[in-house]
């Protein structure tokens, strides 16, 4: 089936055309023909299968472009998937006037984007709140919502400023809701905020992608930085995304695997925007090989060449376990993905197998030999090209001549050529401590709520969601493992389930510019 065939426009179509998309992928054939036709709809498909056009193609159809008003509003979870999708729009749309408003961005500069007049916003909901107060942005005539990756946005405590949006506009509107999984809430979140939804999920025999090679290595938690550099060498990867769970071990393994000799970047919420720019442009331009990143930090980040994913850290949720790997083989490309566990880790990795309906498949440690073989054979093909460019090349003629003439054998020769060449290459290893797998399950330790205190308060201007979003960054910890939050004028009181005290190893944090400790009442 073709574009024309699910009743997309020409003038569509030639854009599509032009940026070299000719067929609709299974969710966008299932789920353009119902958002054509003014119905409101859940999609939810895997990450990487085009769910971007597949919302924002009806909305190029029925917004009006002589209008001043916003007509189309699309909220997402981050600063880079806002800004993606905004790329991802301009490349369909005819003089529609769209713009992306997010944190960490100027308001300066937002102010003259929005006196523009667009006809599309893209943004996250915080930023937009904040225009929204300041009297820069009016939603009354709102015909096209989109809530996009409308998991994360739950997960990361965007229920209330959802809330606050949703009612400034009005009733006569459609709206979109698009996700990589549609867990339970996502279809309570429907009930809130839609009009008899349509419930499109391309259906899968695995939710993870089938040209994804998923391997599995276990070993000791101190062992497994060594492992990952084992493995970046005896792979060689050309482009690599690693992902940890929390911001300090985005620093600590890029600082790690920068003292070691490789190109790489971290990427996290602390850094400002201008900064995190930078980084991308690096890593999309090849500057550096490998991105090292929290989830939060990653959303967004649509890049077709990465030939692997590590799981640094396994994943604390499994939905993020498919948005993590979906990095890869992506545009039909295949791509491998690697997770790193402990040895007390297989119970972990059988839930996601569980989950994913896929195998995770464990391998051997790659040994010093296999590294080495293995970069033999790339010397290998490095002189044989060497050889075919040089060929016709004269002006080593005549010392060509008098090494000959040393000795009849030229084996030492060439010994001697390729030690100068490449000796510098080879390094030695780190021995890997590992065990097998224990079968046993590790018991949590309950889900009941024990409450933690912060000597901050309203006085320090301080959110719920801002108070989520901290939790997750440092910690990993997520949205459904907070109960009620009671912020005082210099107290605050968060309950927690007590299966998430062991991810909290920092007895204070930075809030709004101020440290705060934390502690368990």
């Amino acid at each position: 089936m073709n574009f024309k065939e699910i009743g997309v426009d020409d003038t569509i179509i030639k854009k599509l055309n032009s940026a070299g998309i000719t067929t609709p992928t299974p969710i966008q054939e299932k789920t353009i023909p119902l958002l054509l036709a003014g119905k409101d709809v859940i999609g939810g498909a895997k990450t990487g299968t085009g769910k971007t056009f597949a919302y924002s193609i009806p909305m190029a159809g029925s917004i009006n472009k002589s209008s001043k008003m916003v007509e189309g509003l699309i909220l997402c979870p981050t600063r880079e998937l806002s800004i993606q999708v905004k790329l991802e729009l301009d490349k369909i749309f005819d003089n529609i006037r769209c713009e992306a408003i997010y944190g960490g961005e100027s308001y300066e500069i937002q102010l003259r984007k929005l006196k523009a007049k667009p006809n599309v916003i893209v943004g996250t909901p915080g930023r937009i709140i904040d225009q929204m107060n300041k009297g820069n942005l009016c939603f009354s005539n709102v015909k096209y919502l989109v809530l996009d990756e409308a998991d994360e946005m739950l997960k990361m405590g965007f229920s209330e400023d959802l809330d606050t949006i949703m009612a400034q506009i009005s009733n006569e509107h459609q709206t979109a809701l698009f996700s990589a999984t549609i867990p339970p809430y996502i279809k309570s979140l429907s009930k809130k905020y839609m009009n008899n939804p349509e419930l499109i999920q391309v259906k899968e025999e695995t939710l993870t992608v089938d040209k994804i090679d998923e391997q599995v290595y276990y070993c000791m938690k101190d062992s497994k930085k060594d492992l990952l550099i084992r493995l970046l060498d005896y792979y060689s990867f050309n482009h690599v995304m690693i992902f940890c769970n929390t911001k300090s071990m985005v620093d600590e393994l890029s600082q790690y695997l920068i003292e070691n000799g490789y190109k790489c970047e971290g990427l996290h919420g602390d850094l400002k925007q201008a900064m995190r720019d930078r980084v991308m442009q690096k890593f999309k331009s090849g500057v550096v090989d490998i991105l090292i990143a929290t989830d939060v930090a990653a959303r967004g980040i649509d890049i077709d060449d990465i030939d692997c994913v590590f799981n640094f850290d396994i994943p604390n949720e499994n939905e993020l376990y498919v948005h993590r790997i979906g990095r890869t083989a992506r545009a039909g490309r295949s791509g491998t993905s690697i997770t790193l566990s402990t040895t007390r880790g297989k119970s972990r990795i059988e839930e996601l197998e569980k989950f994913t309906k896929s195998k995770i498949e464990e391998h051997k440690i790659p040994t010093v030999d296999d590294i080495r073989n293995n970069s033999n054979r790339k010397f290998y093909h490095e002189i044989i090209n060497l050889i075919e460019m040089n060929k016709d090349r004269t002006n080593y003629d005549n010392l060509i001549k008098s090494l000959s003439k040393s000795s009849t054998d030229p084996i030492p020769l060439i010994r001697g050529l390729l030690a100068g060449l490449f000796d510098g290459r080879l390094k030695e290893y780190n021995e890997i401590l590992t065990s097998r797998p224990k079968e046993k399950k590790v018991k949590s330790l309950g889900s009941k709520f024990v409450t933690i205190h912060l000597n901050v308060g309203s006085v320090d201007r301080i959110k719920a969601n801002q108070l989520v979003m901290i939790f997750h960054d440092e910690f990993g910890i997520y949205r459904e493992n907070f109960g009620k939050i009671t912020i005082d004028k210099k107290n605050t009181r968060i309950e927690i389930k007590s299966d998430s005290l062991r991810r909290i190893d920092k007895k204070s944090i930075k809030i709004n510019n101020r440290r705060a400790n934390i502690r368990i009442l």
